[in-house]
């Protein structure tokens, strides 16, 4: 209906979305099998984070969700903020959050650790790294079969090479 409010001609229409690959930066597939499925987002606020874990599990419901958040921007890193992620990644099978230490060092603020966080998201088994050697060691030993794997940031991970991750786990 909006395309023809537009005078956009439906053949047209379909023609074009044929060949779109979507918003940049926006739940990109980085790599895939068979079995399981690695994308990346840009998303990293509450209500992105849940959308995006939502759009993931609503599209491939028979596998299990394994979704890690790179929390690095200011807001998302002010312990008062925090909370405001309560149950945002309840959706998740498989729940991580990832500070880079050195992005408190950085930003020159106050580091908390995995308490803090499990707390504010409201999840007990939630999974907590902030030093990216280790993030990439748990990632790199899933067995991928039957899962799919959600990276979300507006950061790079503290530099994991995720193309590189990509070839490894699937």
């Amino acid at each position: 209906m909006v395309c023809e409010n537009l005078n956009i001609k439906p053949e047209d229409f379909y023609t074009y979305m044929g060949s779109f690959k979507g918003a940049a930066r926006r739940l990109e597939l980085v790599g895939k099998n068979e079995n399981a499925n690695f994308f990346k987002d840009f998303a990293h606020s509450p209500s992105k984070l849940r959308a995006t874990i939502h759009a993931v599990k609503a599209q491939f419901p028979e596998r299990k969700l394994i979704a890690c958040i790179e929390l690095h921007t200011f807001s998302s890193l002010d312990k008062d903020f925090l909370s405001q992620y309560s149950g945002a990644m309840d959706s998740a099978d498989t729940a991580i959050v990832f500070i880079d230490k050195r992005t408190f060092e950085h930003k020159k603020m106050t580091p908390y650790g995995a308490e803090t966080v499990k707390e504010a998201f409201s999840k007990a088994d939630l999974l907590f790294f902030n030093e990216p050697g280790e993030l990439l060691k748990y990632l790199e030993n899933i067995d991928m079969k039957g899962k799919n794997l959600l990276m979300m940031s507006s950061g790079n991970f503290g530099g994991i090479d995720l193309p590189g991750l990509s070839v490894t786990i699937l």
